[in-house]
């Protein structure tokens, strides 16, 4: 592990964690914050000065990149992806980044919230980081080292790269994504300008993880429409649309098929949105499963349910609509599963024991995978993401940087994909 990529993975982090780039779900424009547009602005200001060429950043907040081969013959073209974005909702006020230097195991104290606690019999993961270099928040807020561990190790790598021309590499594109965290921004890729013809996101957690499976999910949408009334005479007359809807909610299965009372990564309906009011109102679900026939079983379970309402209640008009999303991206991935193997050989190349989790969720990679470019979820190192004890160990970063230099160069002597992935 080179201290130089150590101090460098530590001093852009931090840096970068500074910079607002919260997304924001209610925006109808990508990105849907100015300071993401901001950030991806300095971004390709430092790609220029590393020496990447074809730096663009489009309209819509993508920033694109490209490394260009160090070998004579064509590989396929390789893409490396991280979003800018970070969640909202967790604290308000800046974040400011705090550097545990060589830890030795004790809890991790938070300045400027005495009630957190970091505490290694609460998370494990920090009792095998003894003499690691951790960073937090101070408190109040997150981290945001998802994403901007993933942008600070494409960084890192690039500079390295750029630097180190005797590595074999075939061409590699660099793409930092907007939006990622409320799962719009990936829906504007250029797919041209990425011209990949493989890719990986580095979004993923624990050190050694190459993720392959995400759920399929669908969305389903449920409008009811009732009869309006002025409430004091509506005796007979009036059908109340919230009414219903809280009927049709009533009605689902059991608890086991909403995510607060299934299993962990056990698909689910999950209710989560509401509109309107008693005379009109709309339900947004989310439906997830890694098998797509339970996924499909979802939706009629879903749509029988309103139709048993809207009998229930003639005068009403209740409609259910499912709209697919995205699928598992294993289905696809196995038509060449290249990518997920000369994943786990640069990680094996390493020391590091692969770890192939599920994804209980629908990653970028799963929606691109979708579009015709095979892309599985790297590790950044990541821990406790979404909250104010989110951690990150600048060497677990350091080792990503090291997966993906001998992972580029594994692609640097591999044959065109033979069964490359064919879009939806």
């Amino acid at each position: 592990m080179s201290a130089r990529h150590c101090a460098e993975l530590e001093a852009r982090l931090l840096r970068y964690v500074q910079i607002d780039t919260t997304s924001d779900v209610t925006a109808s424009t990508t990105p849907s914050t100015a300071a993401q547009l901001e950030f991806q602005k300095l971004l390709a200001a430092e790609l220029t000065t590393l020496g990447a060429t074809e730096v663009h950043l489009d309209a819509h907040g993508f920033l694109y990149a490209s490394l260009p081969p160090t070998i004579s013959h064509t590989a396929p073209r390789l893409a490396l992806l991280a979003h800018v974005d970070t969640v909202a909702g967790v604290g308000d006020g800046p974040i400011k980044p705090r550097v545990h230097r060589n830890y030795d195991g004790a809890p991790i104290l938070f300045p400027d919230d005495p009630l957190l606690l970091l505490l290694p019999e609460i998370h494990p993961a920090l009792r095998t980081r003894l003499g690691h270099d951790i960073i937090t928040a101070s408190g109040g807020t997150l981290l945001g080292a998802d994403g901007k561990a993933g942008v600070a190790i494409l960084m890192t790598l690039a500079h390295h790269l750029l630097t180190h021309p005797d590595l074999p590499h075939g061409e590699l594109r660099l793409c930092f994504t907007p939006d990622e965290e409320i799962g719009t921004g990936i829906h504007h890729i250029d797919l041209a300008r990425l011209a990949a013809d493989v890719a990986y996101t580095l979004d993923g957690g624990e050190v050694g993880e190459i993720a392959y499976e995400t759920f399929s999910g669908d969305r389903a949408t449920v409008t009811i429409a009732g009869v309006t009334e002025r409430a004091g005479r509506g005796k007979e007359r009036l059908v109340n649309a919230l009414t219903l809807a809280e009927r049709i909610v009533a009605l689902l299965p059991n608890v086991l098929q909403q995510p607060e009372g299934g299993a962990v990564c056990e698909g689910y309906i999950h209710l989560d949105r509401v509109e309107g009011a008693a005379g009109v109102c709309t339900l947004h679900f989310s439906l997830r499963d890694f098998e797509d026939d339970r996924l499909a079983q979802y939706g009629r379970t879903l749509a029988a349910i309103c139709a048993a309402v809207q009998q229930s209640e003639p005068r009403a008009r209740i409609t259910c609509t499912i709209t697919p999303e995205v699928r598992n991206m294993r289905h696809r991935l196995q038509q060449d599963m290249r990518p997920v193997a000369y994943a786990i050989d640069a990680i094996r190349s390493l020391g590091i024991a692969p770890l192939s989790p599920p994804v209980c969720g629908i990653t970028d990679g799963a929606q691109l995978t979708a579009l015709g470019v095979p892309t599985p979820n790297l590790f950044t190192g990541m821990q406790a993401i979404h909250s104010p004890l989110e951690w990150i160990s600048v060497q677990d970063m350091a080792l990503a940087v090291a997966v993906l230099i001998e992972l580029v160069q594994r692609w640097a002597a591999a044959a065109p994909l033979a069964s490359p992935c064919q879009p939806c």
